[in-house]
C-alpha cells in the first residue's frame, strides 16, 4: 500500500506547472496540479471534452472564461466547469505555490 500527502510538495520547483495523476479510470481522472506562477498563453482557451470539477487547496488563482466574466479562487473555494465552458488561467500565485485537485469526467447530465 503506497501513502501520500497531497501537501507534500516536491523539493524543488522549477518554472513547469506539475500535474500528478492520482487516479485514471475510464470514467474518471484525478489529478494534483502545483501551479507557481504559471498562466495560460495568451489566445489559447481550454475546452475539454469532460467536465472538470476542482478545488484549490493551497494559493490564490483567477480563471476567465470566454464570455470575459472571471473568477478569483482563494484557499478552499471549488467550482464545476463544464465540458467545452471554454476558460484560461490568467494568474496563480508562487508564494504560496497553487495546489489544486482537479476530478475530470462525465459528472453532471449536459
Amino acid at each position: 500500500m503506497r501513502m501520500d500527502n497531497i501537501f507534500q510538495l516536491p523539493n524543488q520547483l522549477n518554472d513547469q506547472e506539475i500535474f500528478e495523476t492520482i487516479l485514471n479510470s475510464k470514467n474518471v481522472k484525478i489529478e494534483r496540479i502545483i501551479s507557481t506562477g504559471q498562466t495560460t498563453p495568451e489566445g489559447t482557451w481550454y475546452d475539454q471534452d469532460q467536465d472538470e470539477w476542482v478545488i484549490l487547496l493551497q494559493g490564490e488563482a483567477t480563471l476567465l472564461y470566454s464570455d470575459n466574466s472571471s473568477i478569483s479562487l482563494t484557499t478552499g473555494d471549488y467550482l464545476l466547469i463544464k465540458a467545452h465552458e471554454k476558460h484560461r488561467v490568467t494568474f496563480t500565485s508562487s508564494d504560496p505555490p497553487c495546489i489544486w485537485l482537479a476530478i475530470h469526467g462525465n459528472l453532471v447530465n449536459n
